[in-house]
């Protein structure tokens, strides 16, 4: 697995790869750019419209007081779109991921296993579902883990374990369904459950650190093209989880 992890590092920065990074990066960067804009300029107008009518409502304190407390307000807003985009990297990768998939699977099976049997493209609208799926399904368990960021402090663990079973679960499956009908790909998941998800561990340590974190879909998918390599080569230990 280790061997693996080295393997996908290496192939992130060979020539067949480095134009797909960039893109992967770039379309990830603007993607988050245009939600954040959004979100901010609906929080913007919230505080203001919201100090106007409290100005209107209490007139308990003059107009520049209200005008300062909405600036407040905004900046506030600002802040936590930021932070915010940094929990839904993983979520924005998965998807822009699935817009690259076999572009990196191709290259790393055609520089990594030459003599070996090549996988077919997945059909755009099904890698375009799997990544859409699985980003929404992050994006439900983030909410459920925040209140445990916020208070209990363990809320960082769960997203680290979220991360390494949703992300090691869609890459694999896509890695695997190159070579596989989808139910199958999805047993042979199963069947390999637990090395999927030490495997997952890996990917989610590379998606946790800041920026660095934008070229998930480039590491994690041509590090599951070797882990579905080794689990097709034989049986691993059988996991009913």
């Amino acid at each position: 697995m280790f061997d693996a992890a080295g393997k996908a590092l290496s192939d992130m920065f060979s020539p067949p790869l480095r134009a797909v990074l960039w893109k992967s990066i770039g379309l990830a960067l603007a993607l988050i750019a245009v939600i954040g804009i959004a979100l901010n300029r609906l929080l913007v107008s919230f505080a203001e419209s919201g100090s106007s009518w409290a100005e209107q409502t209490s007139g308990v304190a003059p107009h520049a007081v209200w005008t300062a407390l909405a600036w407040v307000l905004s900046i506030m807003a600002s802040l936590g779109i930021i932070t915010g985009a940094l929990f839904l990297m993983p979520t924005v990768t998965a998807f822009v991921g699935s817009l690259f998939v076999d572009e990196i699977a191709e290259a790393v099976e055609r520089t990594r296993y030459p003599a070996e049997p090549q996988g077919r493209a997945l059909p755009l609208l099904r890698a375009l579902i799997e990544g859409l799926k699985i980003g929404l399904l992050a994006l439900v368990v983030y909410f459920c883990a925040l209140p445990f960021v916020l208070f209990a402090g363990f809320g960082f663990l769960i997203l680290f374990l979220a991360n390494a079973y949703l992300l090691s679960r869609e890459y694999f499956e896509l890695a695997a369904m190159r070579f596989r009908p989808p139910q199958e790909a999805k047993m042979m998941r199963r069947a390999n459950a637990t090395y999927v998800f030490l495997a997952g561990l890996f990917i989610a340590l590379f998606v946790s650190i800041p920026l660095i974190n934008l070229a998930t879909p480039i590491f994690a998918m041509a590090f599951m093209v070797h882990v579905h390599r080794r689990v097709a080569m034989g049986p691993i230990t059988p996991s009913k989880t």
